[in-house]
Parts: structure tokens; sequence; C-alpha cells
């Protein structure tokens, strides 16, 4: 018998069936994968079997040791052994590390709060994901991917029997996923099972047991990890074979449209310490250049501190065609003022309102050309915002529909077009594919390509090797926030890269 069963679940929202008759069932001690594309219904799913959507809200059966269960809402789920490692991060930014793993289960003696138990449990919670920090430390101080490991930390510290674990390595440098799945491996052993969603193909088959893949709200396979292979898994998911191409750009010989010379970013935390020390490149009209290294290389403070959103001070020069100064940009209007644009690796943080409408996401960056006397030609906006739509396929019941009420993809297809129609001459891209299923990565990689070939200047972080590899025209590799390799394409390979992310600054 199953440790748990979903029995033909359904689920509508207005206008949309987001599940239609799913069925699915986990072992004790198993790893079941759930794959499929964003809008397949994979969230949907764990979410009316956590609680988060009560027992009531969607039709069908949930059972757990063969017996009925009706949760009405996360902590009845938690109740029962089933824990919830959300994509949206769960966890208070002004609260302290170990404050966020004991929230709501603080140990207490005469009305006391125990502190030193509560310091203990942390570091061992901390140990058992291999995050060294400070536990009295603020999470707000900590890098997205530590976040996450905090957050899946607090998750395992409640010893569920199901662990439902949604792109819990999106946000994770390769060692630090590597490093998670090896706690999934030792919690399977003592019988722990776990639901995993994660659009990394390679991560699925490491740990996976079986693969059940979603399309359209409809499960369409499930079958032993062993007996599928990665295309025809990605065959399901789309409905067709689909290969993952890079579809490189040729090699540009335009001019130089941005030069960054001994580039430093000061710690706004450590006095005296560097995120960012010593780097100078230059990327050409037509060119790719990637941005490698580890999780807490300086990369994606390399990409804010040139948009003009550093957290701490910034030397250096910046020479930008038609900018007469080669200071750093003082604030990120300057940055869009020459035609620079950032998507951050935390769309909903940085990149949309989740609470507006698609349409005027879209249209935010560009409101001067939609202007008149004064006014906003609403006609013009939605005009542009429907091409935009229709351009990259954009998967929206309308203009007016919260950009929050998307999926993942659609949500970075909207972000990328906000961009474009500022028409940037320089596009950092940092992490632009995490969280993104198979087919928008391809659409994305593609339209990458395109704004390339048309002369774009395009500077990309990218914590996917393959990804990296196969986008860019050259790579600057950074350790420890300092330059370790460029490496041209043609001499680019995953032992290069890694050899130099490794190396010591």
């Amino acid at each position: 018998m199953p440790l748990l069963e979903l029995k033909a679940i359904t689920k509508d929202f207005p206008g949309v069936r987001a599940l239609d008759g799913v069925s699915f069932d986990l072992e004790a001690g198993e790893v079941h994968a759930l794959c499929g594309e964003n809008g397949a219904g994979k969230s949907t799913l764990i979410k009316a079997l956590c609680g988060y959507f009560p027992s009531g809200s969607f039709g069908g059966e949930i059972l757990l040791d063969g017996q009925p269960v009706h949760f009405g809402n996360l902590l009845a789920g938690e109740e029962h052994g089933v824990a919830l490692i959300a994509q949206e991060l769960a966890l208070v930014p002004e609260l302290s590390v170990a404050e966020n793993l004991t929230l709501g289960q603080e140990p207490v003696r005469r009305g006391l709060i125990r502190w030193d138990v509560v310091r203990a449990g942390a570091r061992r919670a901390l140990e058992r994901v291999g995050l060294q920090v400070d536990p009295e430390r603020p999470v707000k101080e900590l890098g997205i991917g530590q976040q996450q490991l905090v957050e899946i930390a607090k998750a395992l510290s409640k010893n569920a029997r199901v662990l439902v674990l949604d792109e819990p390595t999106a946000a994770l440098a390769e060692a630090d996923a590597a490093r998670l799945l090896g706690v999934l491996r030792d919690l399977r052993s003592r019988g722990v099972a776990a639901i995993y969603i994660s659009h990394r193909l390679q991560e699925v088959f490491e740990i996976a047991d079986r693969i059940t893949v979603l399309r359209d709200g409809r499960s369409v396979g499930t079958e032993r990890a062993a007996a599928l292979t990665r295309d025809r898994v990605i065959g399901l998911m789309v409905g067709r074979e689909v290969k993952e191409l890079y579809p490189r750009a040729p090699v540009s010989s335009g001019a130089v449209v941005l030069q960054v010379a001994d580039w430093s970013v000061a710690d706004p935390d450590n006095p005296g310490r560097q995120v960012v020390g010593a780097v100078s490149f230059e990327v050409r009209a037509g060119e790719v250049l990637g941005i490698g290294g580890l999780m807490g290389a300086g990369r994606t403070a390399l990409l804010a501190s040139l948009f003009g959103a550093a957290r701490g001070p910034v030397s250096g020069q910046l020479r930008l065609a038609g900018r007469s100064t080669t200071a750093p940009f003082a604030a990120p209007a300057e940055a869009i003022a020459f035609g620079v644009a950032l998507v951050s690796e935390d769309r909903k943080r940085y990149g949309l309102l989740l609470e507006a409408g698609v349409g005027e996401n879209l249209t935010l960056v560009a409101l001067r050309r939609f202007a008149r006397r004064g006014w906003l030609d609403g006609a013009a906006q939605d005009r542009e915002a429907a091409a935009q739509c229709l351009s990259l396929r954009i998967k929206t019941p309308g203009l007016d529909t919260w950009a929050g009420q998307l999926s993942g993809g659609n949500q970075q297809k909207i972000v990328l077009g906000k961009w474009l129609l500022a028409k940037p001459r320089v596009l950092l891209l940092d992490e632009p594919t995490r969280g993104i299923d198979v087919g928008s990565k391809a659409e994305i990689y593609a339209l990458v390509n395109r704004l390339a070939g048309s002369g774009l200047a395009v500077i990309l972080v990218s914590s996917e090797l393959p990804e990296l590899l196969g986008l860019s025209h050259r790579i600057l590799v950074l350790s420890q926030g300092r330059p370790t390799a460029l490496i041209e394409a043609a001499q680019a390979t995953p032992e290069r890269v890694m050899a130099a992310a490794t190396a010591k600054a």
C-alpha cells in the first residue's frame, strides 16, 4: 500500500481548469519527481496536497496510509507529516536565521524562550544542509541561495514523513545543489518520502526513483526513472520531441558598447572586504559575454553595480558610448536613461509588480513613450503590450490579469518584454532561466540569440554550465569576487570553467 495517494484531483480557477483528474502515489522511502512545463499544474497539485488549497476547494481524494485526509491549511498538513518547501520563500527577513528556524515552535521554560536551545538547534539544522552562516545573522543579509538553504533546513527540522520540494535548487549553485541531493538520499535511506519538482532534468534523473509528467493539467505518464531518457521526458512535457538547443549568434565584430575597468564593490556588511574586486572587461555590440563562477563569487553583485543598484560603494570606470563621464551609475534611473537594462535573478522582488496587470508591467519602463500632453495613452499601451505578448508567447487570460497569477515562465517573459520595450543597448541577464521549464528556456535562448544578432550587447550570468557555454561568445570567470579567467567560446569546456571558478583569487 502506498504511503500517499492522490486520486482524480481536479482544481478550477476562473476561466481555466488547472488540474483535470490527476492521480499520483508515493511509496515510503521513495523520491518521486513531478515534471512538466510552467503552467502544467505541478504547483497546483502540491498545494492541494499540502493544505494550501483547503479540502473542499478541489475535487478528488487524498489518502495517507490508506486513510482519507482533509487538510484545511498548511499547518494541518504538517501535523500529518507532510511538509512543503515552496518555491516562494516563507522567511521573515528582519528575524535572524535561528529565529526563522524555530518560528512558531520556540522552546519555552517558565514563560521565557530558551535562546541557548534555539541557537543549538539552529546550528544542527544548518549543518544538515551544509550552510555555514552565523545563526544570529538576519535573514535579509543572506543571498537568495543561502535563504533557500535556510528554508530547506527549516522544513527538514520538522521530521516530515513526506517532504514536498518545489524547485528547491533553482537558486543554488552546483555544489549546493549536490549537497541537497545528498541530504535527500540520506532521508530516503531512513524511510522519508519526497515529491521533487525541478526543471533541472539532470537532477531529476540523479535523485528520482519514479517520474510523473504533467501536461495541461493532466497526467501523461508515470515510469521508473531508469526506464526513461531525458529526451523522452521532454517529449512528454511539451507534447513533441524537443532537443534543447543553444543557438549562439555568430561572433560579432561590432563596436565596443560597454567597457569596465578596475571595477570593485565593497561589502556593506564587512568593512574592508570587497564582494567584487579589480574586474575589467568589455562587451561589443552583438556579443554575449558570460559571467561564470560559484554562488558567492560576486556575479550578482557585479551586475547590480553596473546597473547602479549596488549595496556597497563602487569604484572603477564604466565607459558607455554617448556618456561623457566614466563614473559608476549613481542609481538605476541613470543606467536606464543610458540604455542599460537588468533582468534580476529575483524577478518577483525586483522585476515585477505582482498585483498589477500584465499590460501595466510590460509598459512600465517605457511610459514616456505613451505620454500625450501629460496623460497616458491607454490604447497605445494596450497595443504595444498585446504585441509583446504575441511576440514572446506570453500566456495570459488578458492584459489586466495580475502578473502574480501567471506561471514562472510567463512572468519571466514579462520581465524580458518590459525591458525590450525600452530598447536597451546593454542587457544584463542574471539567471534568466531560473525556475523556467524546458520549453520556455528554448524560447528565451532563441530570444537572446535574436537580440545579440540585432546588435544588442548582452552580459549573462548563469549557474547552468551548458547554458553558459552554449550562449556565450566569451566567459569571464569570477572566484571570490575576482577574475580568474577570460575564455573564448571555442576553448570553453565545463572542466576549464570549473577550474577557474574554484581557483584561488
